[in-house]
């Protein structure tokens, strides 16, 4: 039987589990996981050993180690070790049989970090804490994305398309805030938080989920509840772009280390999978968008072992593409039907243009000129037959900031500063 979870005013809370089968896991693979970390140490104590597995020491890490004494494979190296005398203050070396044993486990498998929680126990936490519990309003969604102008009608789909937790496709040339809306986004979900394992474990396989570089760690409130080989972790924002393969969304066998490392959408459950520059990728788009036909209909994703075995989890992300491209260039009809939000992000107005370079004005601590921005737009947009971008205030503005600097002068919306900044940040493709 897996551990027990809590549920109160619907948080999910996995609670320590009191024996070896609430846990989930076999005894051996326990065994062998205490015989590696012991490999790596000269000697730990029960309570040391505990913290490294994740594990209670009573009824759980105290078996483990009864277990391996009783097969010769440890035994006490003193028993007045540090904090007092109880066993789990004894320290504890391998023997040579057990070095022996620990080889051989090595040799099937170097995982040597928390335990693993079983498979069922992982599918019935993300059931927990989908994406659809978490609501987004109106008045949190001009919050998050007060810093960029935006068009209302493409603001006023944003909530909706939130709130769906399923797929949004955001298109439109570039340069006009689609990974800012994705990161607006992102920091929406991220206030909320949730339980992932570090590891979990498939017929006897392990599979590494928890990732230091995509998952950020919240404090725990509880410690002495929680089930130690779980992990409270801001909703994660997983962003992927032109390096996206196929293989990428498989797991992802290490022949050396003999463990799996989690697809990217597996570490993105609960949370947001952005694959950025959609288009870009080698492999092709229709290759790429038929790996998601499944998991975005049915809620489920199939993953495959390296024996061949196969199995499912849940999909519970927020799958958001991102393009510069024309989505008929990229996708049919019978796609876009499955994706729930179709989301243009197009160019600003003058207006809204006007309001960009305005902000990034005073952020970057340059005058604004009403005048300047006219003498802007009318030379080097109107005359030139070139369409406003969001992304162009701030590079202009970088410009005007770089080339001011080699002048030796302070950077000021004059006449001279906007021509030599428009006339090295534009090209003409004519």
């Amino acid at each position: 039987m897996a551990s027990q979870t809590l549920t109160k005013e619907d948080v999910f809370v996995p609670l320590a589990p009191r024996s070896i089968e609430e846990t989930g896991i076999g005894i051996g693979l326990l065994g062998d996981l205490a015989l590696k970390i012991f490999y790596f140490e000269s000697y730990l104590t029960g309570r040391d050993l505990a913290a490294r597995m994740g594990l209670p020491f009573p009824n759980v890490v105290s078996v483990v180690l009864e277990f391996l004494r009783r097969e010769q494979l440890c035994e006490v190296r003193s028993a007045t070790g540090r904090g007092g005398f109880s066993e789990a203050t004894y320290e504890y070396v391998l023997t040579s049989r057990g070095r022996d044993m620990a080889r051989d486990a090595l040799d099937r498998g170097q995982y040597t970090g928390h335990a693993p929680v079983p498979l069922q126990s992982y599918i019935a936490a993300v059931r927990h804490q989908e994406l659809k519990d978490v609501v987004v309003h109106q008045r949190q969604l001009r919050q998050a994305l007060a810093h960029l102008v935006f068009n209302p009608a493409t603001f006023e789909q944003v909530g909706p398309a939130i709130n769906s937790g399923r797929s949004i496709f955001l298109f439109g040339p570039p340069g006009n805030g689609k990974t800012s809306v994705a990161e607006a986004i992102g920091s929406l979900l991220m206030e909320g938080d949730m339980y992932i394992p570090y590891a979990m474990e498939v017929e006897g396989q392990i599979i590494k989920l928890f990732d230091d570089v995509n998952h950020v760690i919240v404090q725990e409130t509880q410690p002495q509840r929680v089930d130690g080989r779980w992990v409270k972790i801001r909703r994660p924002f997983i962003v992927v772009g032109g390096e996206l393969t196929l293989e990428g969304l498989d797991l992802v066998y290490n022949g050396d280390n003999k463990y799996y490392e989690a697809p990217y959408q597996l570490k993105a459950n609960g949370g947001i999978f952005l694959i950025d520059d959609f288009g870009r990728q080698t492999v092709r788009p229709t290759d790429l968008l038929n790996r998601w036909i499944v998991p975005l209909e049915k809620r489920i994703d199939f993953m495959t072992l390296h024996t061949g075995r196969k199995f499912e989890v849940p999909f519970e992300v927020l799958i958001v593409f991102s393009t510069n491209l024309e989505p008929r260039e990229l996708v049919d009809e019978a796609f876009l039907r499955r994706i729930r939000h179709k989301i243009q992000v197009g160019d600003p107005s003058w207006e809204e243009y006007a309001e960009i370079f305005r902000r990034v004005a005073q952020a970057k601590h340059i005058p604004f000129s009403e005048q300047a921005l006219a003498y802007l737009i009318r030379e080097h947009y109107i005359k030139a037959k070139r369409v406003p971008r969001a992304c162009h205030a701030r590079d202009l503005l970088d410009q005007i900031i770089d080339i001011a600097n080699y002048l030796s002068v302070a950077p000021a919306l004059s006449k001279e500063l906007i021509d030599r900044a428009a006339l090295s940040y534009f090209v003409d493709f004519e």
